[in-house]
């Protein structure tokens, strides 16, 4: 018995700890969190002690005000965090991967399958909507790039649709904010069996190239193509 409260004590002060830092982390960015939060808090418990006392019950209905005024703290506590966490990653190498990371289950993602020297990267998810290929940086550059693992993905998966996103705040593009929607929108037309296939050929392909026996850079004059290898017909 003693061990389990230990556990459950270490759980809740992880989770004090956690919403502290993350209190902290939204202060940085949104000054005024503090004052927002009480104004929510007192207001919803304020308009329920009023009401008690009007039809005679305020003993009751300030406890049921302060459960949703705790309710409504933690609402908006959580929308206004998670906008100061997208406001911090927006223009960051690598935003997309962490939004696609968190995106829920169902899907699996793969990040930087694509890049250039210029930095501009392709993320993959796969889930029940298909592939979608998520683009991060100059919204000319990273057109290529798609083109380029669209091709690759029509070799291996032809039978599954692919969708292509380019994260930014121009014409065309959608916001690092919106990523997580957007991809949630697709609609799901593959089942779960054929979810895993289609990683499992991914993989495959990816560890297929990654071990194939070509050398790095241009290819040396000469070279011959090692012994068992295929042989033109």
């Amino acid at each position: 018995m003693a061990r389990k409260e230990t556990a459950a004590d270490a759980a809740n002060a992880g989770r004090l700890k956690q919403i502290a830092l993350t209190y902290k982390m939204t202060r940085k960015a949104d000054k005024k969190i503090g004052l927002v939060l009480a104004g929510v808090g007192i207001g919803i418990l304020g308009v329920f002690l009023v009401i008690g006392f009007l039809i005679g019950h305020p003993v009751y209905l300030g406890i049921l005000g302060l459960l949703l005024a705790f309710l409504g703290t933690a609402i908006v506590f959580g929308r206004r965090a998670e906008r100061a966490a997208f406001g911090q990653m927006e223009g960051q190498p690598g935003a997309a991967a962490a939004v696609l990371d968190n995106i829920g289950r169902g899907w699996t993602t793969t990040p930087a399958v694509a890049m250039n020297r210029s930095q501009d990267v392709v993320h993959r998810a796969v889930g029940k909507a298909g592939i979608v290929l998520v683009a991060e940086g100059n919204p000319n550059r990273v057109k290529s790039l798609l083109a380029a693992e669209k091709k690759k993905m029509n070799r291996i998966v032809a039978d599954v649709p692919v969708h292509d996103v380019i994260v930014g705040s121009g014409e065309g593009q959608i916001e690092l904010k919106k990523l997580r929607t957007t991809m949630l929108k697709y609609p799901r037309v593959l089942t779960g069996p054929q979810v895993t296939t289609t990683n499992d050929r991914l993989r495959a392909m990816g560890d297929l190239m990654s071990n194939m026996p070509l050398p790095k850079g241009p290819m040396p004059k000469g070279m011959r193509m090692p012994k068992g290898g295929p042989k033109a017909r």
